[in-house]
């Protein structure tokens, strides 16, 4: 290859690597330009996450007045030991809890599990963060397999870690749709009925703790939607301002990958 194809094919790769950066978003948990499956997926986890702060002073405010519905609407363990105290001096049942847990608790799931198909190991990692959690379960399932993720389902509303990453490791590692949810409904009905019984055995009690949650709590919450929302807000741009100096540093390396081929006049003069 002559030198003005050598620096033509240098200049190609350059320009190939400036563009390349524009669809790896660290963000981001797929690499290349995102398929519409990437786009519906990501976007269902976005729009849990904004469900999840907006309704939660709807679900204070509830908890101590229509506990059921907070419970249906949101899952939160406060919600359901509510329900089962009022359930304790006669408003509601036991048997509606347990049912409106399983949707409550379970209805962002199979998005956490699409995710693990779609996205691997790379939504695991993300996930896991700086602990390397994810890592640490990839490697057990690759080990045991089924003995490890259909416990791992069934177990991870107990477990002190997201139960996130359990979903998408079940995904990643080829767990079928209808095995996951029937697993998930076992975990979901184990927990609800845990908290259920705490909340049945404290009654009266727990009933007049969720009545001040709901009279105070719901100022409460909207103070800790702005504040994570503001710290949401700037961990999101010192991650960009990271990302565009690494962008600019590869844009420069891109740059000067042409010159570098080139031999010095000298050296030229020098060849016989």
């Amino acid at each position: 290859m002559d030198e003005a194809s050598g620096l033509e094919a240098a200049k190609i790769v350059a320009d190939e690597a400036r563009q390349r950066p524009a669809f790896n978003d660290p963000r981001t948990p797929w690499a290349g330009k995102p398929r519409r499956a990437d786009i519906l997926c990501w976007a269902g986890i976005m729009l849990s996450g904004i469900f999840y702060w907006v309704t939660l002073p709807l679900r204070t405010h509830l908890v101590g007045t229509h506990p059921l519905w907070s419970t249906l609407i949101g899952g939160g363990t406060e919600s359901i030991i509510s329900a089962a105290a009022f359930a304790r001096v006669g408003h509601g049942s036991l048997i509606l809890v347990l049912l409106a847990a399983i949707p409550g608790l379970m209805k962002f799931d199979p998005l956490y599990w699409w995710a693990g198909r779609l996205w691997g190991e790379r939504i695991i990692v993300l996930l896991g963060g700086k602990r390397n959690r994810g890592e640490r379960y990839m490697a057990r399932v690759q080990r045991w397999g089924r003995k490890f993720t259909w416990p791992a389902v069934i177990v991870s509303p107990f477990l002190p870690i997201p139960n996130a990453i359990i979903y998408v490791i079940a995904g990643w590692a080829g767990m079928r749709l209808l095995t996951f949810v029937i697993l998930d409904i076992i975990g979901t009905l184990l927990w609800a009925g845990l908290l259920s019984g705490l909340g049945y055995a404290l009654g009266h009690h727990a009933v007049v703790v969720a009545q001040a949650i709901s009279h105070y709590g719901l100022w409460v919450s909207i103070g800790l939607v702005v504040v994570i929302v503001f710290f949401q807000i700037r961990s999101q741009r010192h991650m960009m301002s990271d990302y565009n100096a690494a962008r600019a540093a590869q844009a420069a390396e891109g740059e000067q990958a042409p010159e570098s081929d080139k031999a010095p006049e000298g050296d030229q003069a020098a060849t016989p």
